[in-house]
């Protein structure tokens, strides 16, 4: 172990200090993937309990519009680890849950903070805040995008697979923030992606348009498609998310019927290549959209998945905040 830590060179984004991170279309495909060999070399070093305080001072402010588990813990976790502070901000208890303007919000915790992390239910919202905002501001789960957990979901594949261009990753489910991410992520690497919804529920066009002139620069293809048969065939790796998303819950029937076809179990996984990894970015409703032998399987990485998101988290913020 001890000789695995001295050729670990801890090497911070540079080009990344002092940005915002609302979506991985903003960044280059080098930037990424530099944001994923840090975020294994922190994991390495974390693992030893060699993590280093490169956050000394530093306090991230955290505004949840949207309640969680995986983000703010591993937020907090993350910055306690690198010497720094995480600040957790229940919006309702703030003034822009009585209508202040986000705008007047950013110029304010400007003063106050190094960074902000927020969780929110409008990404256009999430956009006015860092516009305003001085200090960088990290998204951490949009009603357009998820890039913490896409960072998250490519370490895990990187770490089981090794090299990731090339690989075949297939998103069976709804076409949300999750899947936009993931496909944008999957992009920059050189990983081809399907992505199978039912119809009706396929993913934001603008999006996938920016993601397929990424892709098409590393090699690799995004296709969509309302057939997760043709989606899962031969993928190196299987990626499944809730029907109903926080905020849809009065959907939740309508949702069942029109996803039906759509749930990730062993007849579907059966096309897919042997050792192909099961991901789930959590909380799961098993026999819905993932059958229990599938997410509780020996293919499944969903804790390794979800531990990731620590230390992907981690990379982002010694890049944007030290």
């Amino acid at each position: 172990m001890m000789k695995l830590l001295e050729e670990v060179q801890l090497k911070p984004v540079e080009s990344l200090q002092g940005k915002d991170l609302l979506t991985l279309l903003d960044y280059t495909s080098e930037e990424v993937k530099q944001l994923l060999e840090l975020a294994t070399q922190l994991k390495i070093i974390t693992k030893a309990g060699k993590c280093p305080r490169l956050l000394e001072g530093k306090t991230l402010g955290m505004i949840f519009e949207k309640s969680s588990t995986r983000t703010r813990v591993s937020f907090e976790v993350g910055m306690q680890q690198l010497g720094g502070y995480g600040m957790y901000m229940n919006a309702r208890d703030m003034q822009i849950g009585r209508g202040e303007p986000i705008s007047d919000t950013g110029r304010v915790l400007s003063g106050y903070l190094d960074g902000i992390m927020i969780r929110a239910n409008s990404h256009t919202m999430v956009e006015e805040l860092a516009d305003n905002a001085s200090i960088p501001v990290i998204n951490g789960l949009t009603d357009l995008d998820h890039p913490c957990q896409a960072l998250a979901d490519l370490e895990t594949i990187a770490e089981n697979k090794g090299e990731l261009k090339g690989l075949k990753i297939a998103y069976v489910g709804d076409g949300n923030n999750v899947a936009h991410a993931l496909i944008a992520a999957a992009a920059h690497v050189g990983m081809h992606v399907a992505v199978a919804t039912p119809p009706g529920y396929e993913c934001d066009k603008r999006f996938i348009e920016k993601a397929q002139m990424i892709a098409s620069r590393n090699g690799s293809t995004i296709v969509v498609t309302n057939d997760p048969v043709a989606a899962v065939t031969d993928a190196d790796a299987v990626y499944a998310d809730v029907w109903t998303s926080m905020g849809q819950e009065e959907e939740t029937l309508k949702r069942l019927k029109d996803f039906e076809k759509y749930q990730i179990n062993d007849e579907l996984v059966a096309h897919a290549k042997p050792d192909y990894m099961f991901l789930h970015c959590l909380p799961a409703h098993r026999e819905e959209e993932v059958a229990t032998s599938v997410i509780d399987g020996s293919n499944s990485y969903i804790f390794e998945q979800a531990e990731n998101r620590l230390h992907a988290q981690k990379a982002v913020l010694v890049s944007l905040l030290a």
